[in-house]
């Protein structure tokens, strides 16, 4: 009995131990790029990044699973657009964006599946995209400034090709669908490139 005890205290030291190991705030640093994170030990994260005039945040809980970290943002992925108005129209497919500052309409990627193959179009200065395909099965959004993953904004069902979307508040913030951190050797947290930055060599070291 005294010896099962033990090794229960045990298996709960080394839990404790593992959920230690990112306790606390973890930088990077790239010339004019700044991004941290902050860890607490109830399994809380805070993120902040800034890179010129772009700021992102994000905010949500963590696990560890071994050497990986999953982490659970409070914003709902896939939801930075929404649509305000939508009809058949005429021929091809037009997307408008609105939103009250024009520069953020300059910079939206929007992604057109048409029959399996993948074509791509970047909004103009008036927030509008245009693609003369006669029929187009899926179509998505991103915001290139702001990425994150892909807003739906049309299905293989929906016979519309017309689409006015809004910009959403969350843009800003960060799902981090699909993107872990991994616990390296040194004590520091890396991830692999991905839609949020896509350059490899990203670490995060303790301060």
């Amino acid at each position: 009995m005294k010896q099962g005890i033990t090794i229960l205290l045990l298996l709960i030291n080394l839990h404790t131990m593992s959920q230690k190991i990112i306790e606390g705030e973890y930088a990077f640093r790239k010339t004019e790029m700044v991004a941290a994170f902050n860890f607490t030990e109830a399994g809380a994260f805070q993120f902040f990044f800034s890179y010129g005039a772009v700021d992102r945040t994000a905010a949500g809980t963590f696990r560890v699973e071994g050497n990986t970290i999953k982490l659970t943002s409070n914003k709902e992925a896939g939801k930075d657009f929404t649509i305000t108005a939508q009809s058949k129209e005429a021929s091809g497919y037009t997307i408008s964006f609105n939103h009250s500052n024009n520069y953020l309409l300059q910079n939206i990627r929007c992604i057109f599946l048409v029959n399996g193959k993948q074509e791509e179009a970047i909004t103009n200065s008036n927030g509008e995209v245009h693609v003369d395909f006669a029929h187009c099965d899926t179509i998505y959004a991103q915001h290139l400034l702001y990425p994150d993953i892909f807003t739906l904004v049309k299905d293989a069902t929906n016979e519309n090709n017309r689409f006015t979307l809004a910009l959403e508040p969350s843009l800003e913030k960060l799902s981090f669908k699909g993107i872990d951190l991994t616990i390296e050797s040194d004590g520091s947290l890396s991830w692999l490139p991905n839609y949020f930055l896509a350059m490899p060599g990203v670490q995060f070291v303790k301060q």
